[in-house]
């Protein structure tokens, strides 16, 4: 079984009075991959986000780091982590190599080693050939390498990124995107975004907050298939009258879409599909396709915003 990189207990927190910001969640995070931390702006994720990264102490519960308890021993935990928040901590006028060799000396990377660890980030995040350029002289993608670098440096068991492709240009998205999924090869990585594309791209598991409270914990194929599918598309050479589509049982609706297509809709049984491929044969419609039509992320995303009611 894979180690728990990370395990958060019973988390709560409120800023003030009686609401609370986030209540009573609970997961692990476990080896190496991609995990998404969905939830609309307001919902509790950045909460979470900067309580697991020590940024924060929770009003209740407790998050461990590699077996560490957080909040009990700060400076021991940080050790497995590393941190992007949403703006990048860069000195502008520092190169990238004085630069990333102040963050490794933060991060308490012994001092014989520490040029071969901001190499060893350089090269992973591709901002090798820019060792002596400024910083602020980098475009907004080579500057979000750089933070991603400094997240890095020490090698540490647990990556957070906050929103890493904000304001971003599509290309540099990709760029971003595609060096998320190759640290998950050395790293447990935790992406907070509300981007849901991002999440489609990148991420193995999912957890969802909405309200402060926990809606969805699993991966990102179950999290495609929440809302059960009511809706299935045929292609038929010969296609029969809607009426004969419409006798048979379970069978809701049916539509003419673009030829040879004909959209089905249907009450909850996969028997209806069972019993619409033997119709077909039966009947000589010459079927050449059919496909369930599953629910879009943002679907699914909406049904889980509208799960839970606000924590009192």
């Amino acid at each position: 079984m894979e180690k728990t990189v990370v395990k958060v207990e019973n988390l709560s927190h409120r800023y003030g009075g009686s609401q609370w910001a986030i209540k009573d969640i609970s997961f692990d995070i476990r080896g190496k991959g991609v995990l998404g931390l969905l939830g609309s702006n307001g919902a509790g994720k950045s909460t979470t986000m900067n309580i697991i990264c020590g940024v924060l102490n929770q009003t209740a519960g407790n998050v461990y780091i590699n077996d560490i308890d957080v909040r009990q021993h700060p400076l021991e935990a940080k050790r497995y982590l590393g941190f992007l928040p949403q703006k990048p901590p860069l000195h502008p006028d520092l190169t990238v190599d004085e630069y990333l060799t102040y963050t490794a000396h933060l991060r308490s990377v012994p001092g014989d080693e520490v040029k071969r660890a901001v190499g060893r980030a350089k090269e992973k995040c591709g901002i090798t050939h820019f060792s002596q350029r400024l910083v602020r002289n980098l475009s907004g993608g080579y500057q979000q390498r750089v933070g991603i670098a400094q997240a890095i440096v020490h090698m540490p068991q647990f990556v957070v990124l906050d929103e890493p492709t904000n304001g971003l240009d599509p290309n540099q998205i990709v760029e971003i995107r595609h060096l998320i999924k190759e640290l998950a090869t050395d790293h447990a990585v935790l992406l907070s975004t509300h981007i849901l594309s991002e999440v489609q791209a990148t991420c193995d598991h999912i957890k969802m907050i909405e309200h402060g409270q926990l809606v969805f914990s699993g991966t990102t194929q179950e999290f495609d298939n929440y809302i059960e599918p009511d809706a299935l598309v045929m292609g038929l050479e010969t296609p029969p009258s809607l009426e004969d589509i419409l006798s048979i049982p379970g069978v809701k609706s049916a539509e003419p879409i673009e030829p040879p297509f004909i959209r089905v809709k249907f009450s909850g049984s996969t028997d209806v599909v069972k019993r619409l491929v033997e119709k077909s044969v039966q009947d000589r419609w010459q079927l050449t396709e059919i496909r369930v039509e599953r629910s879009s992320m943002d679907e699914v995303f909406a049904e889980l915003s509208n799960k839970k009611n606000k924590p009192k």
